[in-house]
């Protein structure tokens, strides 16, 4: 299935040549779509996060601490692009008749326009995202440079092509995200411990567990399989192995703080509902 945005020829030329040094044949046909994917996320966080959030919650906003305000231009960020990109994977999954009939060697070295358009999508964000941690490291942490440098590693490494048919499974670990950000938004909405929040909390534990710890767990070990199978098969195109070991790590760490992240959430949910205990004095005993 074809892109459904033609590359310009003139930016396939011009950025043809770092690609060759980079051995990512395919990145210059979707240069088109990392860049203003980039530019847009960057101006949501900058200028429509602000203005926005002013207009819809004028009293709150004014109120939130200088550290608080960046994480809450990030959740606005992450809010938009979850859903973009959700929708985007989806919709291919569903309608690249190509891609649903690759193999075993496909899966590892095939490519479509389409996979390849989203994938181009999701390393716009990725590159915006890997940037903030690091400008603003002291308030996200390092855990999410770590994330942001992990998951654009698979996103550029899809453009040799590499596993460019896992790339957009691995997108689906976003299905949980808007719900992530939901609940966050509650918390400083003042609709901590609501029945709202509750409801979120459930969604969001049932598809954060469902698509990133099931679903991919899953699809990495079908990765790995396939990967290890073109590594050892001399008849096919062989698997560098440095690539494989660098795609295999970047997929472990998203996977270890898959996992990570899932207790963390778990533990922060259930103190929104659980009620303090009350100490015992000697004539409660």
């Amino acid at each position: 299935m074809r892109d459904l945005f033609p590359p310009p020829a003139i930016i396939v030329k011009a950025t043809r040549p770092v690609a060759d040094v980079l051995a990512l044949r395919t990145l210059p046909l979707h240069v088109h779509e990392i860049l203003p994917a980039f530019c847009f996320y960057h101006f949501t966080n900058t200028v429509l996060a602000p203005r926005l959030s002013k207009t819809l919650f004028p009293k709150i906003y004014a109120e939130l601490p200088a550290r608080t305000r960046i994480h809450w231009h990030a959740h606005v960020v992450s809010l938009v692009q979850s859903c973009f990109i959700n929708t985007a994977a989806l919709w291919v999954i569903y309608v690249d008749s190509e891609r649903m009939q690759m193999n075993a060697t496909q899966r590892v070295w095939g490519y479509t326009g389409a996979t390849g358009m989203v994938q181009g999508f999701s390393a716009g964000y990725f590159l915006w995202d890997l940037m903030t941690g690091i400008l603003d490291r002291d308030v996200h942490g390092w855990g999410v440079v770590a994330h942001a440098a992990s998951a654009l590693a698979v996103s550029s490494l899809g453009f040799r092509p590499f596993v460019n048919y896992y790339g957009l499974n691995f997108i689906l670990y976003e299905l949980s995200t808007p719900f992530l950000n939901i609940h966050w938004f509650m918390d400083k909405l003042g609709m901590t411990g609501s029945k709202a929040q509750l409801i979120n909390g459930i969604t969001l534990i049932a598809t954060f567990g469902g698509s990133r710890l099931v679903w991919g767990t899953y699809q990495s070990v079908k990765m790995y399989q396939d990967v290890w199978r073109a590594l050892k098969t001399p008849r096919e195109l062989p698997v560098p192995p440095w690539l494989a070991l660098t795609f295999l790590a970047s997929t472990t760490v998203l996977n270890v703080l898959n996992f990570y992240w899932f207790g963390r959430m778990i533990k922060t949910i259930r103190s929104r509902f659980e009620k303090p205990q009350r100490k015992t004095s000697r004539k409660d005993r």
